[in-house]
């Protein structure tokens, strides 16, 4: 189903109640970092992109929609059929600055993607990263969203916008750096240039007890604008879930998560059986969560 502007709806990326369950395989230095962590050493391009395969392979068929970036087996999930028709494809529009190893510092447009070189067939949706930080150069952010936004919709395609919030070190020398404020006060600055969808950092990393859990979901989703979702970077894997549960009873329309999934897999000797042992069923069981707790993307405010 399109919207009278020719882009499609979220049911494109949705599961049939409306939530989202799904799955980000678009990291790139930062995965090859992570199979060196594991100790399997500076993979190669391909070792990359059979990685990114074998979890479109795998998981793939049960999540609702599937991020990937250009660089590292798109063209291949999409072409080869990986995807069952259900799982709708969504594309990295982000170029990442990051050192090697390091965490990605800042982003601007991928021109290759939004330009109109790149084939975008059987892509649903386009997903940007933002750096937020309160800096000088917060503003020109802004913009960047907002062009994004525009953007995927004169392409005719559903926008994903991701702010990540990091620190400035006038904020770090001075203590007064809060994670938690900074993720709301993101929120109320770029949802209301109205992504399709908004997907943010989970409250408190995850940590604390249900209550606290609770109370700081609903601190963030008075602060959201439209339908969102948690992402699953820098929470550890066991607390996802549970952390999943409270942003849905919160108001969030599910999840869209990597790290959380098959973090412990990247460097095995059979990549497709430990996705098959470990990731598999952590999927389905967050899956259970969505159609238990998530409010329809419809819903929305």
């Amino acid at each position: 189903m399109t919207t009278t502007t020719g882009v499609p709806t979220l049911d494109a990326i949705a599961r049939p109640g409306g939530g989202f369950a799904m799955v980000a395989m678009d990291q790139r230095e930062s995965l090859r970092a992570m199979f060196d962590q594991a100790g399997a050493g500076r993979p190669e391009d391909e070792v990359l992109v059979r990685f990114k395969l074998d979890v479109a392979e795998v998981l793939g068929p049960l999540a609702s929609g599937f991020l990937i970036d250009r660089h590292y087996g798109f063209d291949r999930v999409r072409d080869e059929g990986l995807l069952p028709a259900s799982d709708g494809l969504i594309l990295a529009a982000d170029a990442l600055q990051q050192e090697d190893g390091g965490p990605v510092e800042e982003t601007g447009l991928d021109e290759d993607v939004v330009g109109g070189a790149l084939d975008l067939s059987g892509v649903a949706a386009l997903k940007l990263l933002i750096i937020w930080r309160r800096d000088a150069r917060r503003e020109e952010r802004v913009e960047l969203a907002d062009r994004f936004i525009r953007r995927s919709a004169e392409l005719g395609l559903l926008s994903v916008l991701e702010p990540v919030v990091r620190a400035t070190p006038a904020e770090l020398d001075a203590g007064t750096w809060d994670m938690d404020a900074a993720i709301r006060e993101a929120a109320r600055e770029l949802s209301p240039l109205g992504p399709s969808l908004y997907k943010a950092q989970v409250p408190l990393a995850g940590a604390g007890d249900a209550d606290e859990q609770r109370r700081a979901s609903e601190s963030l989703g008075k602060a959201v604008q439209g339908p969102w979702v948690v992402l699953s970077q820098g929470v550890e894997r066991d607390r996802f879930q549970g952390a999943v549960e409270a942003a849905c009873r919160a108001g969030a329309s599910g999840f869209l998560a990597g790290r959380a999934l098959w973090s412990d897999v990247v460097g095995s000797p059979d990549v497709p059986a430990r996705l098959r042992e470990l990731s598999r069923p952590r999927l389905e069981r967050l899956i259970e969560v969505v159609d238990r707790n998530a409010r329809p993307w419809r819903e929305a405010r």
